[in-house]
């Protein structure tokens, strides 16, 4: 596409697009000079650290960036897992009922969250998992699944059955196959499938709020939630927080953008 574009169409294009840009960072500019702005007794602005020592003070920010971690990378390893062996076995493997089985994968994805939340709390509490890990990394997962298992299907559809009958000839099996061969050459689809499912995953509140109220286990954006409704009021320490907060997801997406977008397409392009 670009070298259909003469340069002056180019340099045209980069106007909307540089305003696009504008718009999109403005926010976090403000958040940005918000946490590190004060007003002093003369009630001049000035410049501190003051607002992010008062986050520090009444939130134990490092803890609850532990446990977003833990409960984010275990809730992605979990979907990269079952989404690969299920798009490998609707794809590589031929049973009954094949068709129909990835149409109601493909189907839960249009089932809204909330309307399940409640169920599995009450599921959860039954077997003694509420302020656990645990019970919110399968919710996350079993959320995570459906998508993640239709874009690898889509991938692994047109990966070569020719590479699976030589494998097969040479005696490997289907595990070895798997990891071998279906794996690497699906390497686009599960970076964006960690990627999504990663920032999506992070940001959520909803699900670790219901699910853990005890303070040793909170997520950073539960801490931020019961932070604003509690002790501290002051919006240029919520805005410190939020901006921190916000930053793992932002430096994932831009790490890997480019395998982002190249594993969606080859997938929409399957």
């Amino acid at each position: 596409m670009r070298a259909l574009l003469s340069p002056a169409a180019r340099r045209f294009l980069m106007l909307p697009l540089g305003l696009v840009l504008v718009v999109m960072l403005f926010p976090f500019f403000v958040i940005g000079r918000s946490s590190i702005e004060v007003t002093d007794a003369a009630g001049a602005s000035v410049f501190s650290t003051r607002n992010w020592t008062t986050l520090f003070a009444h939130l134990p920010v490092a803890r609850q960036l532990f446990n977003s971690t833990v409960i984010t990378l275990g809730s992605v390893g979990v979907i990269l897992l079952i989404s690969s062996l299920a798009a490998f076995a609707l794809t590589k493997l031929r049973f009954r009922f094949g068709g129909p089985l990835l149409g109601a994968v493909a189907a839960s994805m249009m089932i809204p969250m909330q309307s399940i939340i409640l169920t599995e709390f009450i599921n959860f509490a039954a077997f003694s998992l509420t302020d656990n890990f645990l019970s919110v990394i399968i919710t996350y997962a079993a959320l995570g699944v459906p998508f993640g298992t239709f874009l690898m299907t889509s991938f692994m559809r047109d990966v070569p059955d020719e590479l699976m009958e030589a494998a097969q000839i040479d005696g490997m099996s289907y595990w070895g196959i798997f990891t071998r061969i279906i794996l690497p050459l699906s390497a686009p689809a599960l970076l964006a499938v960690a990627v999504l499912q990663f920032i999506q995953i992070w940001d959520d509140l909803l699900v670790a709020l219901i699910f853990l109220q005890e303070p040793a286990v909170r997520t950073i954006t539960v801490g931020l939630a019961v932070l604003q409704s509690g002790r501290v009021l002051d919006i240029p320490v919520l805005l410190a927080g939020s901006l921190l907060s916000a930053l793992p997801a932002m430096l994932a997406y831009l790490l890997f953008q480019r395998y982002l977008i190249g594993g969606l397409m080859l997938g929409i392009g399957k």
